[in-house]
C-alpha cells in the first residue's frame, strides 16, 4: 500500500540499523514478570513488565513501517502481517497444545474454561473474552491456565489496526511533529480512560485488560518513533543523555518494587508514568543506534548488549508463552506455599523447565519458521512421518481435552458440597426442632402436674444441685469443646471444610458461603447476636477475599469482637494463599486478636507450609484431605482457649 506524503529516504538516524539494547530492554520485562508471577510479594509491580514490552513493541514495528516506506516507498500489509504470523503463530501454537494435555494430565482443574481461552488464543481476543467472562487477572485464587495472553491479545490487535492507520496517518499529515502529536494525544486519551473508568476498590480487570485503556504504552512507542524518524538525538547529549537512562531504570526498579496492583495510583497515573520511564529507555537505546557508533559504548548500551542478556531478549516472547503454564502445573504437582523449602526447589524446577521449553521452541519451531517460513518448513516437516504423526496426535488430544474440559473445578465442587452438607445440617436441625415442639405440646398437660412436685422436690434438692453445679462447672472447664457449643461464621474456605467440621463437631452451627469478606461479616455476625443464636464458642474464618486490603476490613474485624463480647471464646482461622498480601494479613490479625485476651488464631497458614499438596489447585481451599487437616487444626486452637 503507497502511503501519500511519505517520510524522505534520507537523513533519517538508524535507517537499516539494528537498534541496541531492545533485546536487553525485553529481557529486563519478561524477568520482571517472571518475578511476579512466582512471588508476587517480592516484585508486587513486577506487571509493570508488560508495559514495557508494550513501549518497545510501538516503537520497533512502527519504526520497520517507516523504514519499508523509506525503501521502498510502500508499505507491504500482506508482507508485514505474515511477518507477525511467522513470529507469533508457531509458538503461540506449540504452547496452546502442549499446556492443555499437560494440564489434563496434571490438573484437570486447570481446564476449566480452557474452550474460552483457545477461542481467545486464535481470534486475538483473550483479553475481551477475560473480561466478558468476569475472569479477574488479580484474583489467585481462580488461576486461569492462559491467563498471560490477554497481553499478547492487545499486541496483536495493534498488529493488525496499526499498519492500517500509520497509512492513513501518513496520507493526511507532513512532518515529525504532527504525526507524533496524534499518537501521544492517543496515549494521553487511553491513560485518561483508565483513569476515568477505574473504581477504587474494585476489581480493575476491566480497565487493566481493555485495549482502549491499555493502549498508551504501544501509543507512547509509536509516537516517539514518528519523531525519531527525523531526529536522532531525541534525549540530547552531554550529561542528561548519559545518566537519563539510570534514572529512569531505577525509577522503574523502585515502582515494581513498590507499587500495589490494588492501589489507586496504580490505574491512575502509575501504570502510564511506567510506561514513560520505560521509553526514556527506548529512546536511550535508540539515541546511541542513530548516533556515532562509538557513542553506543557507554554503560548502559554495554550492559543491555551484555550476550546473557540479548540470548533472553530474543527469547522474550517464548518466556513469557511458557512460564505462566509451567509455574501452575509445577504448583499443581508440589501445592508447595511461598517461602517454604518445597516452594524453593519447585520454583527453580518452574524456571528451568521454562527456560529449557523456551530455548527447544525457539531453535525448532519459532526460527526456522521466521527463517524459512511456512510453506518451506512445512516441505521439511512433510518429509518425515514421524514428526507429522505427532502432530496430528497432539492436536487431536488436545481437542479431545477441549471439548471434555471440567466445566467447574474441584475447588468449586468442594465448596458447593460444602453448601449442600450445611444446608443438610440446617434441615436436620429444623427438623428435630419440630419433633422436639410436637413432643413438648403432647407433654405439656402432663409437664404441669409434674412442675408442683417438682417446686415441692426443688427446695428439698437446691443445696445438692449447688454443690453439683459448682462440680459440674469445674469440669467443664478442663472438658473439651464440644459441636453444640460452637458457632461457625465464614467465606468458601470454611464452606469448602464443612463437611469434616460437621463431622468433627457434632451439632455445630455454621453459616459459611463465598466470597465474603471481613467487612461483610459484621451484619452477619450482628444479626446471629441479635436473634440469640450465637453460642459461647465462635469460630471465624474470613478474609480469602483480599485480608485486610479493603478500607474498613481492620475495624470490622475489631467490631465484630467487640459485639461477640468477652464472656465467649473465639478462634479466628488465618489466611493462605500466593496473593502479596497474604503475609502481612495474617500479621495484622494476630495484632488485633493479641488485644483480645478470650480470642486465639487458629494458625491454618502455618499448618499449609509445613502439609503439602492439601489445597485444590488454586492454592486456597483445602481438598479432600486438606478439609481433615483443616478440621484438626481448628480443634488444636479451641484447646487453647481460656478457661470459660
Amino acid at each position: 500500500m503507497r502511503a501519500p506524503g511519505r517520510i524522505p529516504r534520507r537523513g533519517a538516524a538508524g535507517a537499516s540499523r539494528r537498534i541496541l539494547g531492545l533485546d536487553g530492554l525485553r529481557a529486563f520485562a519478561v524477568l520482571a514478570v517472571l518475578v511476579y508471577h512466582l512471588a508476587p510479594d517480592a516484585l508486587p509491580g513486577g506487571f509493570l513488565g508488560v508495559d514495557v514490552f508494550f513501549v518497545v513493541s510501538g516503537f520497533l514495528i512502527t519504526t520497520l513501517l517507516v523504514r519499508e516506506l523509506r525503501r521502498d516507498g510502500k508499505i507491504s500489509l500482506p508482507k508485514f502481517w505474515l511477518r507477525r504470523a511467522r513470529r507469533l503463530l508457531p509458538a503461540l501454537g506449540t504452547v496452546v497444545v502442549t499446556a492443555v494435555i499437560a494440564a489434563r494430565l496434571i490438573e484437570p482443574d486447570l481446564l476449566v474454561g480452557i474452550g474460552r481461552q483457545v477461542l481467545g488464543a486464535l481470534t486475538f481476543s483473550s483479553n475481551w473474552l477475560e473480561i466478558a467472562a468476569g475472569q479477574s487477572y488479580f484474583d489467585h485464587t481462580a488461576p486461569v491456565l492462559f491467563q498471560t495472553f490477554w497481553s499478547l491479545a492487545i499486541e496483536e490487535q495493534f498488529y493488525v489496526l496499526w499498519p492500517v492507520l500509520l497509512v492513513l496517518i501518513l496520507a493526511v499529515t507532513r512532518g515529525a511533529r504532527s504525526r507524533s502529536t496524534i499518537a501521544l494525544v492517543g496515549a494521553l486519551v487511553s491513560a485518561a480512560a483508565m483513569a476515568a473508568l477505574y473504581v477504587p476498590g474494585a476489581d480493575p480487570t476491566r480497565v487493566y485488560y481493555g485495549t482502549g485503556t491499555h493502549v498508551f504504552g504501544l501509543l507512547l512507542g509509536v509516537s516517539a518513533a514518528f519523531w525519531w524518524a527525523d531526529n536522532p538525538r531525541i534525549l540530547g547529549g552531554g550529561r542528561v543523555r548519559r545518566w537519563l537512562p539510570f534514572w529512569a531504570l531505577a525509577g522503574l526498579v523502585v515502582m515494581m518494587l513498590l507499587m500495589r496492583s490494588d492501589a489507586t495510583f496504580t490505574y491512575r497515573g502509575g501504570i502510564f508514568l511506567g510506561s514513560v520511564l520505560a521509553l526514556v529507555l527506548v529512546l536511550a537505546c535508540a539515541d546511541a543506534t542513530g548516533s556515532d557508533p562509538a557513542a553506543s559504548k557507554g554503560a548502559f548500551l554495554r550492559g543491555l548488549e551484555l550476550r546473557p542478556v540479548v540470548w533472553v531478549g530474543e527469547r522474550s516472547y517464548g518466556l513469557y508463552l511458557w512460564h505462566w503454564p509451567v509455574i501452575l502445573l509445577v504448583q499443581a504437582v508440589t501445592g508447595a506455599q511461598v517461602g517454604t523449602s518445597t516452594w524453593w526447589w519447585s520454583t527453580a524446577a518452574a524456571v528451568v523447565i521454562t527456560f529449557g521449553l523456551t530455548a527447544a521452541s525457539y531453535r525448532w519451531i519459532e526460527t526456522p519458521v521466521r527463517r524459512d517460513g511456512f510453506r518451506a518448513t512445512a516441505r521439511r516437516v512433510r518429509s518425515s512421518g514421524a514428526v507429522i504423526a505427532l502432530i496430528v496426535v497432539a492436536v487431536l488430544a488436545a481437542a479431545v481435552v477441549v471439548v471434555t474440559a471440567p466445566r467447574v473445578s474441584a475447588a468449586q465442587l468442594a465448596v458447593e458440597q460444602g453448601q449442600a452438607a450445611l444446608a443438610a445440617a440446617q434441615q436436620d436441625a429444623d427438623d428435630k426442632a419440630a419433633e422436639d415442639k410436637a413432643a413438648d405440646d403432647a407433654d405439656a398437660e402432663d409437664k404441669a402436674a409434674e412442675d408442683k412436685a417438682a417446686e415441692d422436690k426443688a427446695a428439698e434438692d437446691k443445696a445438692a444441685e449447688e454443690k453439683a453445679a459448682e462440680e459440674k462447672a469445674a469440669d467443664e472447664a478442663s472438658a473439651p469443646i464440644t459441636g453444640d457449643q460452637i458457632s461457625a461464621f465464614g467465606d468458601s474456605v470454611l464452606s469448602g471444610a464443612a463437611p469434616a467440621m460437621l463431622s468433627k463437631f457434632d451439632g455445630i452451627q455454621m453459616d459459611a458461603k463465598p466470597i465474603r469478606k471481613w467487612i461483610d461479616a459484621v451484619p452477619i455476625v450482628e444479626k446471629a447476636i441479635d436473634a440469640g443464636t450465637v453460642r459461647d464458642v465462635v469460630v471465624l474464618n474470613f478474609g480469602t477475599n483480599g485480608g485486610f486490603q479493603f478500607e474498613g476490613s481492620e475495624a470490622a474485624v475489631r467490631k465484630i469482637l467487640d459485639l461477640i463480647g468477652p464472656d465467649r471464646r473465639v478462634v479466628l482461622v488465618n489466611t493462605v494463599g500466593v496473593s502479596y498480601w497474604v503475609p502481612d494479613a495474617n500479621k495484622q490479625l494476630a495484632d488485633i486478636v493479641s488485644e483480645y485476651p478470650n480470642a486465639v488464631v487458629a494458625d491454618w497458614n502455618k499448618v499449609v507450609r509445613e502439609t503439602p499438596g492439601i489445597l485444590h489447585s488454586d492454592n486456597t481451599h483445602p481438598n479432600m484431605e486438606g478439609i481433615g487437616i483443616y478440621a484438626d487444626t481448628v480443634e488444636k486452637a479451641l484447646a487453647t482457649l481460656p478457661p470459660a
